[in-house]
């Protein structure tokens, strides 16, 4: 069983960095692949990222992300997080943060998720 929660949303100017934060409960967390998803209203939800269960494992990016978004995780504080430098107005989404069984890009692998942050990046 696993329990998430983001934080780190907020208001950004385009150009900016922001970082959020995923929370996880439960002694299972490390066993799990790790991914963030984001979504804009009327839109399907859209992949981001995603981290290997083991610490420091293989990275996955959106391309429209890549180079410029980091994903980590530290499995000794139970924390998932995202580094999102120059930002643009067509980041401003809720992102959400997943964890699955299995190494995946397609939301419907992920069992938990979280309730979301919203990212707004102005120009």
């Amino acid at each position: 069983q696993v329990q998430l929660v983001e934080s780190g949303g907020g208001l950004v100017q385009a150009g900016g960095s922001l970082r959020l934060s995923c929370a996880a409960s439960g002694r299972t967390f490390r066993s799990y692949t790790m991914g963030w998803f984001r979504q804009v209203p009327g839109k399907e939800r859209e992949f981001v990222a995603t981290i290997a269960a083991w610490s420091g494992g293989s990275t996955d990016y959106a391309d429209s992300v890549k180079g410029r978004f980091t994903v980590s995780r530290d499995n000794g504080k139970n924390m998932m997080y995202l580094q999102m430098n120059a930002l643009k107005p067509e980041d401003t989404a809720k992102y959400f943060c997943a964890a699955g069984p299995v190494n995946s890009k397609w939301s419907r692998h992920y069992n938990y998720w979280g309730h979301g942050t919203q990212v707004t990046v102005s120009s």
